[in-house]
């Protein structure tokens, strides 16, 4: 007897199938699917989020120098000419007053970088290697924010250690949950709605 469902596909588009509906559960919160693909699901996602309540404190934070690119007023970077030889500074712009790129002979223009104390957290090897089993599960998502033109990638592995572990830290098992919602209309498939407690 099997320890897992079918789902009447092939090995790579069950695994393909049942990755994606995992990282949108994580993404969104709920999702809507057949009842034989949410119990699927549901074993996959509370073993992750078991592991992320276990590692989520499982850190150390230590401070690095970053060098960070200067903005002007417009929030553009801060452009210098130097010359390619000695590094010294020909001109403190590579524009002139009409907005012009500037050509200096013997000149490149260069980004100014301030450096800045950051604080990141370090995880510690156990945290890593959940951290990489989560990696093998999600797939990449972007989202795009209000007034943004270009979309950004959403880093899943952060929000399960960050947002969903602290709800779950004095909980042995039972993340989610099935809301049974009718049979489909086409097929007549048990619809459900499985979603985070």
């Amino acid at each position: 007897m099997a320890k897992y469902r079918k789902l009447g596909k092939t090995s790579s588009q069950r695994k393909a199938l049942l990755r994606n509906q995992v990282t949108m559960l994580v993404a969104n919160g709920k999702i809507t699917t057949t009842e034989a693909r949410a119990k699927e699901i549901q074993k996959i996602v509370e073993g992750l989020v078991a592991l992320a309540v276990k590692e989520k404190d499982n850190f150390e934070t230590v401070t690095v120098t970053a060098k960070v690119p200067q903005k002007d007023k417009d929030g553009r970077r801060v452009k210098q000419i130097v010359d390619k030889d000695t590094g010294k500074v020909l001109s403190e712009t590579h524009r002139d007053k009409d907005g012009k790129i500037l050509r200096i002979e013997n000149g490149v223009t260069v980004t100014v970088y301030d450096e800045v104390e950051k604080e990141i957290k370090k995880d510690l090897p156990s945290r890593l290697h959940a951290r990489r089993q989560m990696l093998k599960v999600f797939y990449d998502v972007t989202e795009k924010p209000e007034g943004k033109k270009s979309a950004q990638k959403v880093d899943l592995i952060d929000k399960m250690f960050d947002e969903i572990a602290p709800k779950y830290t004095g909980r042995n098992g039972g993340y989610t949950r099935i809301i049974k919602i009718g049979p489909r209309k086409g097929d007549a498939a048990m619809m459900t709605v499985i979603e985070f407690v």
